[in-house]
């Protein structure tokens, strides 16, 4: 599997939050990725500031990328500029959050 945006981006699907156990990425929590020479940076969020689950998170987010063959580094970077808001989620995530 080639590095690229695409591939990282379905990896991180597969990551899941602690509390609510749907994805990141449905979520609307993962900003940006950004690729370096094999460095990947993952720009995200939490769905508010004081939530202690990073750790929880970002462990997951390393695992899972670690599959991604030529991967060198990962960083994740947290962010709460711009603030999370549901509108950031999925269809499917807000449908089954009940936000429909």
């Amino acid at each position: 599997m080639n590095i690229n945006k695409k591939s990282i981006m379905n990896r991180l699907k597969k990551v899941p939050d602690p509390e609510l156990g749907i994805s990141i990425v449905d979520l609307g929590l993962v900003y940006d990725v950004k690729i370096n020479n094999g460095n990947v940076r993952i720009i995200m969020t939490l769905t508010t500031m004081g939530c202690p689950l990073f750790d929880l998170i970002e462990r997951p987010i390393k695992e899972e990328l670690k599959k991604i063959k030529n991967i060198k580094n990962i960083d994740v970077e947290l962010t709460f500029e711009p603030p999370w808001s549901p509108e950031k989620m999925s269809k499917q995530a807000r449908i089954n959050l009940g936000f429909f």
